[in-house]
């Protein structure tokens, strides 16, 4: 048995999703009130509504914890509710840790597709981690991804594997973009969900999720 892999999947979600919140909250908060309408990795998105996407992710996934439904029907102006906006989307980021974290969170099925639990708390992580790789390329800031960070990216590896083939069919996920052979396994992951791993704002958008 390879012991790395074995240990990766002995992460809980939640503690998979308070890794991700570790490096997602610095990088929310450094977005300048100046960058919100420039581009982001994602083609449909500029700074200003990826960043209500991903307040929308955090505040609909706590719901999916706890085997409720969520609301994906709109995305509210979270961001245009008042200059307080990145200390709201750090707490309800911490909310979402502590659902996932919650005794059985994991267990059974969520949503109304009801897919299992885990993957779908995996989405969660999928967003928190990926969409806030695409804030960090569009504010010229460095993500981080160190030793705490392989877990996460071994989970959303099988995660976007798995999650693939339906993504690409409804356009949620673009074509994979080649990357070179000493590409690291996160630059892997982001070229899987259609990311150039090394985009500028100056160069082309691509759909990615």
């Amino acid at each position: 048995m390879d012991t790395k892999r074995g240990e990766a999947k002995s992460h809980t979600l939640g503690d998979l999703l308070a890794r991700a919140r570790e490096r997602a909250v610095p990088v929310v908060r450094a977005v300048p009130d100046e960058l919100l309408a420039a581009p982001t990795p994602c083609a449909d998105y500029d700074v200003k509504s990826l960043v209500n996407h991903l307040f929308q992710v955090v505040v609909e996934f706590q719901k999916l914890a706890a085997k409720g439904e969520s609301d994906f029907s709109s995305t509210p102006d979270r961001v245009g509710a008042g200059p307080d906006w990145r200390e709201r989307f750090a707490d309800e980021t911490d909310k979402l840790v502590a659902a996932w974290a919650a005794p059985g969170a994991e267990d059974g099925t969520a949503g109304a597709w009801q897919m299992p639990a885990r993957l779908v708390g995996s989405m969660a992580l999928l967003d928190l981690t990926v969409h806030v790789w695409d804030l960090a390329r569009a504010i010229g800031r460095e993500y981080p991804v160190d030793e705490a960070a392989e877990a996460v990216v071994e989970q959303l590896t099988g995660t976007v594997a798995e999650l693939a083939p339906t993504a690409r069919a409804t356009g949620v996920f673009a074509d994979p973009v080649a990357v070179a052979e000493t590409a690291s396994a996160f630059e892997r992951l982001l070229a899987q969900t259609g990311r150039d791993p090394h985009w500028t704002p100056s160069g082309p958008g691509r759909k990615g999720d």
